[in-house]
């Protein structure tokens, strides 16, 4: 059965979760955050059914790979990946079953499990395991229509998840360990309840819940977060959010991000970044970049350059463009591989100059932090309000709030010692 775009195989046609039973299963997680959470389900499913959990193929008699295809170079690992366990008792979830069996099928025979099935299944399951870093889910899907986009093929168009049952997961997540839990969607700011409630009216019911976790919002796409801009910006006010936004832009150029349909132009991110950074001064801002589109020149780089230096994010997740089946955008004039890696290359430096002058000034600096997790023996990683960052070289509990003073610029992170 040959999908079409913005359809999924049906789902009756899928199995694999009853077969799981008392086996050494090992659980391999790519792509975005909503997939780690179907994972995290997904062993908790398991574990009531009496399996174990093992950490690689090689100890397991049964392997899940929850696939991610957003990108061609990704897809290629996941190929290889099947390929190599072929022999193996072997379940595949995730996106690229919803779009790409008959890839699959090239190299194995899998058993396929419906990512929707995951969540149904776990509904019924009160085994619970812990983590330092909660996620909790709270739509799939989304109401784009981007003309590059294989996730919303996959996905479909969206459907959110019941404000009460994402409200039970935080406070479930907060009493199994975690003190940072962070809210994910394919746009969270498209999330609606069934009264027509949006992210702010959501947000804002999660002070009622007990605890001193810390909530962080996953990506938000521009088009649907500026009808909701200010209850959004109301709701990081309150201080178990982080300060932190992830809000994709794709291109500086509106030629492009018209080409892309986006559905909002460069001047009104940059209206959302300014009005963010009005209300909550220190508020950190990531951002992606798509470089080389079909259609894109140098100027309209440029243009992506010029975007990033007036917003000065803290973070840029820069993405050569790879077509990918059933989208719009495919076969519309792709450029070089070489044409691609050079402006993504263009693209990263100036990012990387951004951040070393945003993170001159935090150096010699003391400020307050929260031990979100622990990253290896006898270190942890931190997060400051505006989730910046601090690796600790001490072993400190999960949700400890300590000052620490900046010594060292990682690029990405910095480095911290304790301030007794």
């Amino acid at each position: 059965m040959e999908p079409s775009a913005g359809s999924c195989y049906e789902i009756n046609s899928w199995g694999g979760l009853k077969d799981l039973v008392s086996r050494n299963v090992c659980i391999l997680t790519f792509g975005c955050t909503y997939n780690h959470g179907d994972s995290r389900k997904l062993e908790n499913i398991l574990k009531a059914q009496g399996c174990r959990i093992v950490p690689t193929p090689e100890e397991a008699d049964a392997l899940v790979l929850n696939t991610c295809t957003v990108v061609g170079p990704t897809e290629r690992k996941m190929i290889r990946i099947l390929k190599k366990y072929r022999a193996m008792a072997l379940y595949v979830t995730g996106c690229m079953p919803l779009v790409q069996q008959e890839d699959i099928f090239t190299v194995c025979s899998p058993v396929f499990i419906h990512p929707d099935s995951i969540r149904e299944e776990h509904r019924n399951v009160t085994c619970r395991t812990r983590h330092e870093v909660g996620i909790v889910q709270i739509g799939k899907g989304c109401i784009g229509s981007c003309t590059y986009c294989i996730t919303r093929n996959a996905r479909g168009f969206l459907v959110n998840h019941k404000e009460g049952e994402i409200l039970q997961e935080i406070q479930e997540c907060h009493s199994y360990g975690a003190t940072e839990i962070q809210l994910c969607a394919q746009d969270c700011s498209a999330w609606k309840g069934e009264k027509d409630e949006n992210l702010g009216d959501l947000l804002s019911k999660t002070r009622e819940i007990p605890g001193s976790f810390l909530l962080r919002i996953g990506m938000m796409n521009p088009a649907t977060l500026l009808p909701i801009l200010d209850p959004v910006i109301e709701s990081l006010r309150d201080e178990r959010i982080f300060n932190f936004v992830h809000l994709p832009v794709q291109s500086g150029s509106d030629r492009i991000l018209s080409k892309m349909d986006r559905g909002y132009t460069s001047e009104d991110f940059m209206m959302i970044a300014k009005e963010f950074r009005a209300k909550i001064p220190d508020i950190s801002i990531a951002t992606d970049i798509i470089a080389g589109f079909p259609g894109e020149d140098e100027g309209d780089v440029q243009t992506s350059i010029d975007l990033l230096s007036a917003v000065m994010p803290a973070k840029v997740n820069i993405t050569r463009y790879s077509p990918r089946p059933h989208t719009l955008a495919s076969g519309k004039g792709d450029l070089t591989d070489y044409a691609k890696k050079v402006r993504s290359r263009r693209l990263q430096r100036h990012a990387e100059k951004l951040y070393h002058l945003q993170n001159q000034s935090m150096l010699g600096k003391t400020i307050g932090v929260t031990v979100t997790e622990h990253i290896r023996p006898g270190s942890v990683l931190c997060r400051s309000s505006n989730y910046t960052g601090v690796v600790v070289n001490k072993d400190l509990a999960v949700g400890k709030k300590i000052q620490v003073r900046i010594i060292a610029d990682r690029m990405y992170f910095f480095s911290g010692e304790p301030v007794i």
